[in-house]
């Protein structure tokens, strides 16, 4: 059994632990905020990701294109 990092150790009682710990340590105020704050990080994140992903398959097609282009060209010849 793969464990991911230390969390395949972790069982009910200590996720329950846990998570009134923050919940004690931050107030139930802060927990939306800090929560809404970490979905931000992640979606500008996946932006981040996806922007570069889509600059790598530009640069794929852009060296595809002259390829064909010339070969249309030395067929017609």
């Amino acid at each position: 059994m793969k464990t991911f990092l230390f969390i395949g150790s972790l069982g009910a009682g200590e996720i329950i632990g846990i998570a009134l710990l923050v919940l004690v340590f931050f107030g139930g105020k802060k927990i939306p905020e800090l929560m809404r704050g970490l979905g931000k990080g992640v979606k500008s994140f996946k932006d981040g990701m996806k922007g570069i992903e889509d600059e790598i398959n530009a640069s794929i097609d852009e060296d595809k294109a002259p390829k064909i282009a010339e070969k249309t060209s030395e067929s017609d010849k």
